[in-house]
């Protein structure tokens, strides 16, 4: 089950050699699901993208925070009611799959407001929303996702447009999409999948959201998180595996083995000394990575890194063999 922004493309374009590795996996037999808080397109539209860019997909392999809301609301409301909706055509289309009525005014008495993000949302459409929720309308949101990746660097996501929605009538809205369950219960009913591994690029959301539903998750560093965002993890965010890219679908994971006070991945050592962290080794930036990781949560346990005790083994500390500047940056 894959997240699509900052996993398999950036904006329009797709994250080098993500396609290649999907095809792969494919050839291998591999189910793939792509499950993203996207709200703004519909699954056809996001099949079309992912197929131009060469990575197999058709729009019944793409489970969208759209969908999640729609049957969240379609579970909560009368059958053909109106749903204000603030957002795109993702959203209309999901909710007319569930025999709903999508309308754009307060006016029109809707029983549920269902926002996500869309690229020229106004402000006209907020205050519709905003009108219909102070009239008791059950107000839904896609996602929360604060920000999104974007080829041009991180832009605000629907967890930032709907705090006008929130602010303006005091009403939280119940979260359809990554780190809450509806998401993932969409994704299970669609697929039938067992045994999930939940492939992301964000702690927040997509890490949050497979601890949440007792899962496997694995972290790629292609999107949002970065490698001092994982030595910094709460507990909720840390993933089951880390890679660089989704290259790592197809190479054997290596072991992280306790030796004493020592995390070993292959030819690296992490060990805390003094409160710092300290690690040593050569090879791949990625085991290094790894062997710190494991021995930062080992010694936080339950809590949460220091971020000054955690940066040195990303700077100078090791000269020629700095993680910061040999792992894909954000």
């Amino acid at each position: 089950m894959l997240d699509l922004d900052g996993v398999v493309y950036l904006g329009r374009d797709a994250v080098p050699g993500a396609p290649e590795a999907l095809r792969q996996a494919v050839e291998r037999g591999v189910r793939l699901a792509y499950v993203t808080n996207n709200a703004s397109r519909t699954p056809g539209a996001i099949a079309q993208h992912l197929s131009a860019l060469g990575a197999p997909a058709s729009a019944a392999d793409v489970v969208t925070s759209a969908q999640a809301a729609a049957r969240l609301v379609a579970e909560r409301v009368e059958p053909g009611a109106a749903v204000l909706v603030v957002g795109g055509m993702g959203l209309r289309s999901a909710l007319r799959a569930h025999r709903l009525r999508p309308v754009s005014t307060a006016m029109d008495a809707p029983a549920a407001v269902v926002q996500g993000i869309a690229p020229h949302l106004s402000y006209g459409l907020l205050a519709e929303g905003a009108l219909a929720v102070r009239q008791g309308a059950l107000f839904v949101a896609a996602n929360a996702d604060s920000t999104m990746p974007t080829g041009r660097g991180e832009m605000p996501g629907n967890g930032a447009m709907i705090r006008v929605i929130a602010t303006a009538t005091g009403v939280e809205p119940i979260v359809a999409g990554k780190p809450e369950p509806p998401l993932h219960r969409e994704a299970m009913l669609r697929t039938g999948a067992r045994r999930p591994l939940l492939v992301g690029d964000r702690l927040d959301t997509d890490i949050e959201g497979a601890t949440n539903a007792g899962v496997d998750s694995l972290l790629v560093l292609t999107g949002v998180a970065s490698p001092l965002d994982l030595l910094t993890a709460a507990p909720r965010h840390r993933p089951t595996y880390v890679a660089a890219d989704l290259s790592a679908l197809h190479r054997p994971y290596p072991r992280v083995q306790r030796n004493g006070d020592r995390w070993v991945c292959r030819g690296w050592i992490a060990r805390w000394d003094g409160g710092r962290l300290r690690l040593d080794g050569q090879g791949e930036a990625i085991d290094g990575l790894r062997a710190a990781s494991a021995a930062t949560w080992e010694a936080v346990g339950g809590g949460r890194a220091d971020e000054d005790a955690v940066k040195a083994v990303l700077g100078s500390s090791l000269p020629g063999r700095v993680l910061s500047t040999r792992i894909p940056s954000t």
